[in-house]
């Protein structure tokens, strides 16, 4: 785990790098939120003490999970790794990711409605079924319940408030009701983990002997972690969402200014080339009489001579 982040976030600032290097611009905010932020909050989930003691206190399991279900998720999707490798990989392999990016399986997976079924119902699959159980005795198992964890997360919260390009992205009332949706429903699991009579992996829990917790008092422990903290990354991620909506609106209400001055600009510019043509044209109007007169005086002279010099005209 340690190798695969450290190579991750080699790719990652090597990217950056590069745009650099080539006059482009990246965000610093983009860096942060995916390096020391969601590579961060996974090392910390899995190779810290919660990583050594998830096996051993369920408490200790109910902390990792919120971090790689939720808080790395949304810090990886506010990074944008996707828009920083289409805009730094080679032709083929940018020709590649676009189209898995644009097919249909990734579509499927990827479309919102499907993405929140499968992030609502994993926990309550994991807790009350034995697959919880299950993880505490495969290594390999529990390996893959981390890496569920993780993928489950992204693709729910990369439609609702990721910077990436998806086939498939919501406006922003329609994602707003679905993270409302979705804030009360791990509460819901947290309260009846800690209302339950009897005790998830008890065999399990049971044969560490620990003197030191109390397994029934560390599963309520851990429901009520599930209970709270759930709602309150709810709210910090609401918070994003929000953020991310206002300046949306205000970079649409630019636009559309934008538009409307070039619209103006061309308006203005089509009247003063009107009015110059109805001032050639009245100029063309008053000429017209001048040049008539000057007609009529050049008939007058020339019959003159014909008039003697008594200014009488000759008799025959």
């Amino acid at each position: 785990m340690a190798i695969a982040l450290v190579v991750v976030a080699g790719l990652y600032l090597y990217a950056v790098h590069k745009l650099r290097t080539r006059g482009d611009r990246w965000p610093i905010g983009r860096t942060l939120a995916f390096v020391p932020g969601g590579l961060g909050v996974i090392a910390i989930a899995t190779l810290s003490g919660l990583g050594t003691y998830d096996d051993t206190l369920f408490s200790a399991h109910m902390i990792q999970h919120m971090l790689l279900a939720m808080v790395a998720p949304i810090l990886m999707a506010l990074g944008a790794p996707v828009t920083l490798a289409l805009r730094t990989l080679p032709a083929r392999s940018r020709k590649a990711l676009l189209a898995f990016l644009h097919s249909r399986y990734f579509r499927l997976i990827s479309h919102p409605l499907i993405a929140f079924a499968f992030f609502i119902a994993t926990p309550y699959a994991l807790y009350l079924s034995g697959w919880y159980p299950a993880t505490l005795t495969s290594t390999w198992l529990h390996e893959f319940t981390h890496v569920h964890f993780l993928v489950v997360g992204s693709l729910f919260f990369w439609p609702l408030i990721g910077l990436d390009p998806l086939p498939i992205r919501w406006p922003y009332p329609a994602r707003a009701l679905m993270m409302i949706i979705s804030m009360p429903l791990h509460a819901v699991l947290g309260v009846i983990i800690m209302q339950m009579a009897g005790r998830i992996a008890t065999s399990y829990y049971e044969g560490l002997h620990l003197s030191w917790i109390d397994p029934a008092s560390d599963q309520q422990i851990g429901g009520g972690l599930l209970w709270s903290s759930g709602d309150i990354i709810s709210l910090l991620m609401l918070a994003a969402f929000v953020t991310q909506w206002i300046r949306s609106d205000e970079r649409t209400a630019a636009r559309i200014d934008r538009q409307l001055d070039r619209t103006t600009g061309e308006d203005n510019a089509l009247d003063a080339y009107n009015a110059r043509l109805a001032r050639l044209a009245a100029r063309s109007a008053d000429s017209t009489p001048a040049r008539a007169a000057d007609s009529t005086s050049a008939r007058s002279a020339d019959s003159a001579p014909a008039r003697s010099a008594g200014g009488a005209t000759p008799q025959a």
